[in-house]
């Protein structure tokens, strides 16, 4: 190789994008391009072309810098169009709105008609995206509904047909998982369901375990078992409030015990109970490794939301169950600890204990 080749391949591997290219990046996509002499192209770094020789390759950190460079964009990962992740987002974003608007629940088929993409790519995308199928974004987006219906109308019948369903029975086929009660005491605040609920002591203070009949509701943390009573009645005011057993005590040395042992893992029911948004939140927030972190960014960026940044910051601040959603694990863009329900200094401690587990 020629002594001025042997320069130029020797300057682009000391450069710290060529790692990003021969590693297919796509974390690295829309941070910079690079083009290739002998082709005449320019691509994104996690293109699956042949891998070009180092003393062809040049850097460019926009696409109209490499276009003004005399390069032509790449046929196959299309450099000029959109990111993947951008273009699934968007793709996403249609059809969580086709679903909120529509009276009737879309099909797969219509879903994916709309997106322009097959069924089965559509369903994996979706699913990718927002942690949900289209069919349990749906349902959740539908309680939601429901919810509201419920708390604005006099009438049981009228909350369920102006939340979209067309008759009685499905919904009461569905109202038990939909509102974890029947619809008439969801009304009344939780009349006659049951909570049953333990207080005890953990490395991190006070906590406060609850389950109702669909699993575990609450995971409260503080420094006042009276406060975190309170919280619990405040979230539950009608619901009957029963003490813990024997049993539910060692349920609740598993909670202490996970709290402790992060990475023992907490294979328990939960009965989760929140907006479609925050239910997409806590579910990215599931999916965030033990020892890892992410930032209220990235998450806004997984659930195909980029411009809610805030509105996931208040997702994870009405979290009610601490560590079993872990919203401990979510950062700042600068890796700062931002506020946390349960204090900051609780959640430094968990991700400490999470780093050495």
């Amino acid at each position: 190789m020629p002594a001025n080749k042997i320069e130029l391949a020797a300057a682009t591997e000391r450069d710290p994008r060529w790692a990003a290219v021969v590693a297919r990046s796509s974390e690295a996509d829309g941070t910079f391009f690079y083009s290739v002499r002998t082709t005449g192209v320019y691509c994104r770094p996690s293109c699956h072309s042949r891998q070009a020789r180092p003393e062809n390759v040049r850097f460019h950190a926009t696409r109209d810098d490499a276009e003004r460079a005399g390069f032509r964009p790449c046929r196959r990962c299309k450099p000029d169009r959109p990111p993947v992740a951008d273009q699934h987002a968007a793709q996403v974003t249609r059809a969580c709105r086709l679903i909120e608007t529509s009276v009737s629940v879309p099909s797969l088929e219509e879903l994916a008609r709309e997106a322009g993409v097959s069924p089965f790519h559509f369903h994996r995308v979706f699913k990718a995206v927002t942690g949900l199928t289209p069919r349990a974004y749906a349902a959740a987006h539908r309680g939601n509904r429901v919810r509201e219906e419920l708390g604005r109308t006099d009438s049981v019948t009228a909350a369920i047909y102006g939340s979209g369903y067309n008759s009685n029975g499905r919904f009461y086929d569905e109202s038990g998982r939909l509102l974890g009660m029947t619809p008439s005491d969801y009304r009344a605040g939780g009349a006659n369901a049951e909570i049953r609920f333990a207080i005890g002591e953990c490395s991190l203070g006070s906590i406060l375990v609850a389950t109702s009949e669909r699993g575990v509701c609450a995971i409260l943390l503080g420094d006042d078992p009276e406060a975190l009573a309170h919280d619990l009645q405040d979230r539950f005011p009608q619901a009957a409030l029963i003490g813990g057993d024997a049993e539910f005590e060692r349920l609740v040395a598993r909670v202490v015990g996970f709290v402790d042992a992060p990475g023992l893992g907490l294979d328990l029911p939960l009965d989760v109970r929140g907006t479609v948004f925050q239910r997409r939140v806590w579910q990215a927030l599931r999916e965030i490794p033990a020892g890892s972190t992410a930032t209220y960014t990235e998450i806004a960026a997984r659930i195909g939301a980029p411009k809610s940044v805030r509105a996931v910051a208040g997702a994870c601040a009405a979290n009610p169950l601490a560590v079993a959603i872990p919203c401990h694990r979510v950062v700042r863009n600068d890796g700062g600890l931002a506020g946390y329900r349960w204090g900051v200094e609780r959640k430094r401690a968990l991700l400490r204990r999470e780093a050495t587990a």
